[in-house]
């Protein structure tokens, strides 16, 4: 079944590895293969992996839109995930779910749950800086 996607005007995505831009109206695309697809609200750039969950996302990304060095990818996920757990236990449960889509190559979904990791770990954050005070 193919895929149609909408792009507002100069709208960007990456469509299996390449990075298309909408021209200066509305763009449909019927996508009639499998291949990696991101919208732009869905790419985090190297400037925005800044945290431990969005350097989770970033690699999981890159996992998905760049199936040439997955070893190296993997490798680097777990060590992540290692330092996330750690620091974290409470996300074992949400971890563990992403690993499974990783480990299943399922690496869309996994990105989907990295985005929930996202916003739990934002979470965690405002809760210690509310219990902190302003300083």
């Amino acid at each position: 079944m193919a895929l149609k996607i909408t792009l507002r005007p100069h709208e960007k995505m990456i469509l299996g590895g390449a990075v298309v831009t909408g021209g200066s109206s509305i763009s449909n695309l019927v996508i009639e293969n499998r291949v990696p697809v991101l919208r732009e609200k869905d790419i985090l750039g190297t400037d925005d992996a800044y945290s431990p969950a969005r350097k989770i996302y970033f690699v999981i990304q890159l996992m998905y839109i760049d199936e040439k060095n997955p070893a190296e990818l993997h490798k680097t996920y777990w060590c992540l995930v290692k330092d996330v757990l750690k620091a974290a236990p409470s996300m074992l449960g949400l971890i563990d779910q992403i690993s499974e889509d990783i480990l299943d190559n399922k690496y869309y979904q996994a990105l989907k749950l990295a985005k929930t990791l996202i916003g739990y770990e934002e979470e965690v954050l405002d809760r210690v800086c509310e219990s902190c005070g302003s300083l």
